[in-house]
């Protein structure tokens, strides 16, 4: 039963002036008790109660009244003021029955399938709860008496529509339903995998134990035997982490309706994929438009302008394509599907490249390495190849008819294009006069082709970087384990945010595709544990000497020193 304070403060407030409500004999912050406010009130008669707004007065009674309770709790019994006799009902009260009881909130945090789902994550215990939700909605909307049409109406659409929801989530349920771990522990043994413990991980479960074949031999007899005893198909990782030089190896077992329905939520071969595809590939042709601008002459045509772009974007496809086709071959071989492919347009260089994703599961970690690098070196080998050839035919060194002049600008505080300086040779020679190739207030001429050579091996190192799901992310994941790969991506990515800071927007930009669009790692392959091998390691080494040579800052870039060399094609006249 509520307390006379509480009901007073219900009815309404209280008339009397505030010293009516203190001990005459005490001081005026003595405070009356509740059950000696309501007599005193009640010989005053029930009348005199107006709805007469007193601050204070209402903090004292709450002050009181809390003060009475902690009493009464501590005592062990009812607080003073309050009787098991209902008490009279005052002038103007509502009737008890006439007062509805405002209905409490369920507190989700103490439901047991909410904690399930919290301590377990699964798609079994997420449809427990959904369909929980559900039910009791749907009992909200039954027990909702109202005369209004209107309400009536759409309470009756969205009864429907839970109704329609408790029956897929219903259909779900059957098709989600958590492995059971006795079964799944009987199937391992001497002969495969032997089992030194088993522990719930979503849906399937996490095996600790050690290999007792070759993975080649254990896998499929494994799949088997827990297709067989589980009644459905499952997906196997096989993994080891070292602990305190201890080696400890792991099989994870998931169902594989699970691991599908996950990597169909991420699928980006859908007709909005391939169309996103196409527009990025028309916006790379206006940027590659865009960047050749900067190097024609003054009075160049329109003719000009199409004989320059036009070789330069066949250039870039060349490259990407060529290196599209490897890379999609090599995936077809593992079994490995691959997402359409993106282009991601530039101001600076035309284009920074193409990324995908990956659809599919991983076998082994030669698949992740073998795809990546094909990438890679299929790159670099035709954009060298691409720029070599543009040079031989191009005997006068002068750039043909339709040639780019690049100028100084272009490299000017940028370490990652400094590596084209080399190539395309200085503006100036060490006295600082202008070599015969180059052209005053214009620059260096270079053929199209031959540029589009030299920037696909920049744009392949930037790709080649270690950092996130980039080429470079992928392949340190494959040969360093996820862990090296996942400290090597942080410090990649702060590096190139430090460059964009100190100068280079080329790095800025990078550095925040890399972290924001690219970032995170690769789901672990299902066989973790073979190795690499020797030549794989010594290929890995390889790419990342060519990208580090090719994006190394030199005296033009970030980071000026006094080591390197001086920056010839630099002159304050031009």
């Amino acid at each position: 039963m509520v307390s006379m304070a509480t009901q007073l403060l219900t009815v309404g407030k209280l008339s009397t002036p505030l010293e009516s409500l203190t001990h005459s004999k005490q001081s005026s912050n003595a405070v009356l008790r509740p059950s000696q406010v309501w007599g005193q009130q009640l010989a005053n008669g029930a009348s005199q109660y107006k709805p007469v707004k007193y601050r204070q007065t209402d903090r004292l009674l709450a002050r009181a009244e809390v003060k009475d309770e902690k009493r009464s709790s501590q005592n062990g019994s009812q607080p003073s003021g309050t009787s098991t006799e209902e008490r009279p009902k005052l002038p103007g009260e509502p009737k008890k029955d006439d007062v509805p009881e405002k209905k409490q909130e369920r507190d989700w945090r103490l439901d047991e399938d909410f904690k399930k789902f919290m301590s377990n994550p699964s798609i079994e215990s997420a449809l427990k709860l959904e369909k929980k939700r559900a039910e009791e909605k749907l009992r909200d909307i039954e027990n909702e008496n109202t005369g209004n049409f209107v309400k009536k109406l759409i309470n009756s659409v969205v009864r429907n529509s839970l109704e329609r929801e408790k029956e897929r989530l219903d259909k779900a349920e059957q098709t989600f339903v958590a492995l059971d771990l006795s079964k799944v522990r009987s199937c391992f043994g001497i002969d495969t995998f032997y089992a030194n413990d088993v522990r719930r991980m979503g849906d399937g479960g996490i095996v600790i134990g050690n290999l007792r074949r070759p993975l080649e031999e254990v896998k499929p007899k494994l799949e088997a035997k827990l297709a067989q005893a589980c009644g459905r198909e499952v997906d196997l990782w096989f993994m080891e982490e070292t602990v305190d030089e201890e080696t400890k190896q792991v099989c994870v077992v998931q169902p594989k309706a699970e691991i599908d329905l996950q990597l169909e939520s991420q699928r980006l071969s859908t007709w909005t994929g391939y169309v996103s595809a196409a527009l990025l590939g028309v916006t790379t042709l206006g940027t590659i438009s865009v960047m050749s601008g900067f190097f024609l002459t003054p009075d160049a045509t329109f003719d000009d302008y199409v004989n320059r772009v036009l070789p330069l974007f066949a250039g870039y496809l060349g490259i990407f394509g060529t290196s599209e086709i490897a890379t999609r071959y090599v995936a077809s071989r593992y079994g490995v599907k691959l997402s359409p492919t993106f282009m991601i347009p530039s101001n600076w260089t035309g284009c920074l490249g193409v990324v995908n994703n990956y659809e599919s599961l991983l076998p082994n970690r030669k698949a992740l390495f073998d795809i990546a690098a094909t990438r890679i070196t299929s790159a670099y080998v035709t954009s060298l190849g691409l720029a070599i050839t543009a040079f031989l035919l191009d005997q006068s060194w002068n750039g043909g008819e339709n040639a780019l002049y690049i100028r100084p600008q272009f490299f000017y505080n940028n370490p990652l294009l400094s590596f084209v300086q080399y190539v395309i040779g200085p503006y100036t020679d060490e006295l600082g006069n202008v070599l015969p190739q180059a052209v005053p207030g214009l620059g260096v001429p270079i053929d199209p082709l031959a540029f589009a050579g030299l920037l696909g091996i920049v744009v392949t190192s930037l790709n080649m970087l270690p950092a996130g799901r980039l080429e470079g992310g992928r392949i340190a994941q494959a040969v360093l384990g996820r862990r090296i790969a996942g400290r090597l991506s942080f410090f990649t990515t702060l590096g190139l945010g430090f460059g964009g800071v100190t100068g280079s927007i080329l790095s800025l930009v990078w550095g925040f595709i890399a972290a924001f669009f690219r970032g995170g790692e690769e789901l672990p392959a299902q066989d973790e544990i073979t190795a690499l091998g020797n030549e794989r390691k010594i290929w890995a080494i390889a790419l990342a000497v060519i990208c580090f040579l090719t994006l190394f800052p030199n005296s033009a870039g970030t980071f000026p020193s006094s080591f390197y060399t001086p920056p010839f094609f630099r002159v304050d006249d031009f």
